[in-house]
């Protein structure tokens, strides 16, 4: 499952689960729309893992968590801390990214 932030809480997210995999996106954004489904995929093939997307304009704080100078950017969080990131628009690099990272 994928949970669509609605206020700028990343931060408490990141803090309560072991594993966060998080999609910074806007809705302006091309890529970001074609990436979601892929995102929901892997959410669906890996339920150990939180799944989050944020808005990058609308939250200022939870964007200062990554390097956000590109959209679509992935980052990875485990135990409470900053892991990696790619800005992609590819599904083998964000897999790649996370099972490096999260798995």
């Amino acid at each position: 499952m994928v949970k669509e932030i609605d206020n700028d809480n990343l931060a408490e997210i990141v803090a309560n689960n072991d594993k966060v995999a998080v999609q910074y996106a806007a809705s302006w954004c091309g890529n970001c729309r074609i990436m979601k489904p892929k995102f929901k995929k892997l959410a669906s093939e890996n339920e150990d893992i939180t799944f989050v997307i944020v808005d990058a304009e609308k939250y200022p704080e939870s964007r200062k968590m990554a390097t956000v100078d590109n959209l679509p950017t992935f980052a990875m969080f485990k135990g409470g801390s900053f892991v990696d990131q790619t800005q992609t628009n590819k599904f083998d690099v964000l897999s790649g990214l996370l099972d490096k990272t999260l798995k």
